[in-house]
């Protein structure tokens, strides 16, 4: 809902709209908020304070919104079909199921806080463990030809636009 009903249905402008995402049931969640035009400075501070408890909050435009639904609200789903995926291939491989999802987990965990802490852009971060000739480049070559990236840019568009038309409902 747009802060513009939401303002109207309560009656004040002293509204904030808030989108935050389940990693912050263990305290990893990301919650982007954007405020009313009468939302003060000491409001934006309270709500940064609060959602901050929980995990990282930022403040947003509104038209950023649909944006933010569609990456980091509807991304949890997306990083769990990548770990559900990454450890059926580990029981593919010969891995007892409870140690390829530990695996998978703790290596989406660690990629995500190293990507996180260190600022370097993730593709510099692959090419660091692509070897010449390695494993990980022929993986790579199969995510690539199977559309990986197309994948997943297709799918935080399509929770934006779907994030819209809900709004304009």
């Amino acid at each position: 809902m747009m802060l513009k009903s939401l303002c109207g249905w309560i009656g004040h402008q002293r509204v904030v709209r808030v989108m935050p995402n389940t990693p912050c049931l263990v305290g990893q969640g990301v919650s982007a908020f954007c405020g009313g035009s009468d939302v003060t400075d000491q409001d934006n501070e309270w709500i940064t304070t609060l959602f901050s408890s929980v995990g990282l909050a930022i403040p947003v435009l509104e038209s950023q919104m649909d944006g933010v639904t569609g990456l980091s609200g509807s991304g949890p789903a997306y990083i769990c079909l990548i770990v559900e995926a990454l450890a059926d291939g580990g029981v593919l491989a010969g891995l007892p199921r409870p140690l390829a999802m530990k695996l998978a987990a703790q290596t989406v965990l660690g990629t995500a806080q190293m990507i996180a802490e260190t600022g370097r852009h993730p593709g510099e971060l692959k090419d660091s463990v692509t070897s010449p000739a390695g494993t990980t480049i022929a993986a790579v070559q199969v995510l690539e030809q199977n559309g990986i990236r197309g994948a997943l840019i297709d799918a935080v568009a399509a929770s934006a636009r779907r994030s819209r038309e809900l709004a304009a409902d």
